[in-house]
């Protein structure tokens, strides 16, 4: 890793962030606040976004541009775009097992951090 990938991901990840943000605002004024709209269209839209980038960077010869892309700008968008692909890279490599377990895994422990994080903050600060 260079300090050119660095500057990569940390551009990218600024515009992602702000994107995600931005996104956030609208959805939130168009649809309310009723559902958590700004996330599952982050979520969709950034997994989308991956699954296109990957094929245009493989196909035109700038997987140089992935840290900037993939990591920084969709990574800071949605780290969903990130895991979805990491799902469907072991689904298309013959390991469907091995997918399950890790989107099982990936969701459950995901949310159950969540709840025992929320359980030790609520604990400990009052």
């Amino acid at each position: 890793m260079t300090g050119a990938t660095i500057l990569q991901v940390a551009l990218g990840g600024a515009l992602g962030a702000t994107g995600r943000y931005l996104s956030g605002v609208a959805a939130t004024s168009l649809l309310g606040r009723n559902f958590p709209w700004g996330t599952i269209f982050v979520n969709i839209a950034g997994s989308f976004l991956m699954g296109v980038l990957i094929i245009i960077l493989a196909r035109k010869g700038g997987t140089h541009f992935a840290p900037f892309f993939q990591i920084g700008v969709l990574g800071g968008f949605t780290t969903f775009s990130s895991f979805s692909l990491d799902a469907i890279t072991l689904y298309e490599r013959g390991q469907a097992d091995l997918a399950m377990i890790y989107v099982l895994a990936s969701v459950m422990l995901s949310l159950s951090a969540v709840a025992a994080g929320l359980w030790a903050a609520r604990a400990l600060i009052q």
